[in-house]
């Protein structure tokens, strides 16, 4: 068959599957589903890379290959995801489907771009990990989106635009060049920890209140 199938991109590919479902039950008409499989593949991503990086013999074309199925998974489950639950939200009028747009289009010109930097750096670094990304990771969605969907019911019929403008900001911020240092193991295990208990609110607050 096509492609590669060891473990270290697995997590990659249930990542994807989980972005998918999260696309479906958003046009379902059910955001808090969709969010919560949008952390879900954000669970997935935030430690994929660690996985990857336990295999020390792989091969170029294995490496290569891990950086662009990582990337094109991230276009679905962190950009077209967070679009069409944006463009769900009816109340935001037109404003919605541009800011969505937008964000598609800027999520895909930095997943781009990161592909291209990140092979030629590979390259001259024979594989290493990176230390610093430029601009802001489109996984940053993966927080931010259900962080503000945790407010909901308080904004009421605010909660699209302060969505829409939230996106808006993300979509800056991921071609604004800026470095921003990879986060540290000890970190991540916080940052999940955290995304623990956001996931928790938004099922408590959604499915039994």
């Amino acid at each position: 068959m096509i492609g590669f199938y060891n473990y270290t991109v697995v997590a990659t590919y249930i990542g994807l599957i989980f972005g998918v479902c999260g696309i479906y039950f958003a046009y379902c008409s059910n955001p808090a589903l969709a969010v919560l499989f949008l952390m879900l593949a954000g669970f997935c991503d935030m430690f994929d890379g660690k996985i990857a990086q336990t295999r020390k013999n792989r091969t170029k074309s294995e490496r290569r290959f891990g950086v662009q199925i990582d990337s094109l998974s991230d276009v679905v489950s962190f950009g077209v995801l967070p679009a069409i639950i944006l463009m769900v939200c009816k109340k935001g009028g037109y404003l919605c489907p541009v800011i969505s747009f937008a964000y598609v289009l800027a999520c895909v010109i930095r997943l781009a771009y990161f592909n291209v930097t990140e092979e030629e750096r590979q390259d001259m670094e024979n594989g290493r990990p990176r230390v610093f990304y430029l601009g802001l990771p489109v996984t940053s969605s993966a927080i931010v989106i259900p962080i503000v969907f945790c407010f909901k019911n308080l904004l009421g019929k605010a909660f699209p635009s302060v969505l829409g403008v939230c996106m808006a900001g993300l979509a800056l911020l991921f071609l604004t060049p800026f470095k921003l240092r990879k986060l540290s193991s000890r970190l991540l295990v916080a940052l999940a920890v955290f995304g623990f208990f956001v996931f928790t609110f938004i099922i408590a607050t959604h499915f039994f209140m």
